[in-house]
Order: C-alpha cells, then sequence, then structure tokens
C-alpha cells in the first residue's frame, strides 16, 4: 500500500490543522486507521461470540482509540492497554513471549518488567508503517487463541486488507 494510498484511505482528521500531525498520525496511524482497527476487533469478536476490548496506541504509548463491546470483562481494559504497551515497547507480538520466559528460561520473571505492565500471552500487535513502528494494537476478552485471532484481523485492517 503506497503512501498517497495511505492518506487516502485513512485521512487525517484536519480539524486544527495549525499543530500539524504527529510522527505516527503522518505514518498512517490517524483516528480513522485506529477505528479501522477497533471495527475489524469488534466484528471478528462477533463472529467468535467473543466480547472485546481493544487499544489502539501511537509510538510514544499513547492511546489512539479504545473501545470495549458490551458484556466484556472490566478486566479487559486494563488488559487490551497492557497488551498495547507490551507489543510497542517489545516491538513484538505478545504471543511470541510465552517460550522465552517461563522458568528456567533466561527470561523469566519478565512478566514483572514495567510494573507488571508487561502481558506474556496473546493479543498484542505492533502497527508498523513501510517497517517504521508507528504503534500498537492490544485485544482482550477471550482466550489467547481468540485474542491473537482478534488482533490479527485488526492489524490486517490497518496494512490494508
Amino acid at each position: 500500500m503506497t503512501e498517497e494510498t495511505d492518506d487516502v484511505r485513512f485521512p487525517i482528521d484536519d480539524v486544527d490543522s495549525w499543530r500539524g500531525p504527529t510522527a505516527s498520525q503522518a505514518a498512517g496511524l490517524t483516528l480513522a486507521a485506529a477505528r479501522a482497527v477497533v471495527d475489524a476487533v469488534q466484528a471478528e469478536g462477533r463472529a467468535m461470540a467473543v466480547a472485546l476490548s481493544c487499544a489502539v496506541v501511537d509510538s510514544g504509548d499513547q492511546l489512539v482509540a479504545f473501545e470495549r463491546m458490551d458484556g466484556a470483562d472490566l478486566v479487559g481494559v486494563t488488559l487490551a492497554r497492557d497488551k498495547a504497551f507490551t507489543a510497542l515497547v517489545n516491538r513484538m507480538p505478545t504471543g511470541d513471549l510465552p517460550p522465552i520466559v517461563q522458568p528456567g528460561t533466561e527470561f523469566f520473571g519478565y512478566h514483572t518488567v514495567a510494573g507488571g505492565r508487561t502481558i506474556i500471552f496473546a493479543g498484542g500487535l505492533p502497527l508498523e508503517r513501510n517497517g517504521v513502528l508507528v504503534g500498537a494494537l492490544g485485544v482482550s476478552g477471550g482466550d489467547s487463541a481468540q485474542d491473537g485471532r482478534a488482533a490479527e484481523a485488526g492489524r490486517r485492517a490497518f496494512e490494508g486488507g
């Protein structure tokens, strides 16, 4: 997907144009893009009959969008946000962490990093545009496989299909 196509698909809402976009917005993580991520996650949640929470953060870990589906567990609010944080700061899917953080492995205890915000199960994915980390998303509400599946749907929406 080209930058020009991204601008058309997920335009910057230029309501306050004198400020200019943030780096993440300029790279394609606009509010419109974050809403597309949330919409895709919710559609996947409906398809699985699982109520989910979804957080989208920019490259500075600032919340761009968040929604909790009706009926989603309240703990999912924190978990979705922290999964996005974990995917962002590690620049990797949270689902890739379990094998390297088990007892006896080099990174055992890693879940205690960042005051306990580090989540070591699926549902968090980094968001990149042209090889540049622009943000991350986090999904919570199902089991690890369901959260991971919904997060992948959100990432596909961000990437354009």
